[in-house]
């Protein structure tokens, strides 16, 4: 449940539209990715999947999924491990739309959301588009944040979370019509 104050900052964005947009489906698998490690207290990490969208002279990213593969990663660092390129490479020759890579997720299993030096520096070499953003999850006190970096500066990138019509469990029924459990 958000906050009063939360709810006015999303209404003032809202308004203006947001520039990072993510599906339900890779938050729910970001989320699960954290929540599946958080108990052995060791990051995960992953690419950000999607396309860069202009309407109306203003330029958004939809992320559309997520592709990851094993890991070599500690409480306060994480990367692909070296012997799991090949089954990274064909989780993303099996993505089933015409994909970028515009960015990646990361966690912080109770450190909370920021982006580190290391984070920094990876941001710089590898994702230094303006479209580019890192998502960083942090399981244990339920929180998540997206930044990017504008003149090597780290700003936060607000985002919605948005439902592909064809995977929404409620398309096509009327709020009255949903079942509350």
């Amino acid at each position: 449940m958000l906050s009063g104050r939360s709810l006015e900052r999303y209404a003032t964005q809202e308004a203006k539209g947001f520039e990072l947009y993510l599906s339900k489906v890779a938050e729910q698998k970001i989320r699960n990715h954290a929540l599946a490690h958080m108990g052995e207290g060791k990051e995960v990490m992953g690419f950000l999947l999607g396309t860069v969208c202009r309407h109306q002279g203003r330029e958004y990213t939809l992320v559309r999924d997520v592709a990851t593969t094993d890991l070599d990663a500690t409480a306060v660092s994480v990367r692909f491990d070296r012997s799991a390129f090949d089954k990274l490479f064909e989780e993303l020759d099996s993505c089933d739309f015409k994909y970028v890579i515009v960015g990646w997720y990361h966690s912080h299993p109770s450190y909370t959301c920021f982006m580190s030096a290391t984070d920094i520096q990876t941001q710089r070499t590898m994702f230094n588009q303006r479209y580019h953003s890192a998502i960083v999850i942090d399981p244990v006190n339920k929180e998540i944040e997206a930044f990017y970096l504008e003149n090597d500066r780290v700003e936060s990138r607000p985002f919605a979370v948005y439902w592909d019509e064809h995977q929404n469990p409620y398309y096509g029924r009327t709020v009255r019509a949903r079942a509350v459990k």
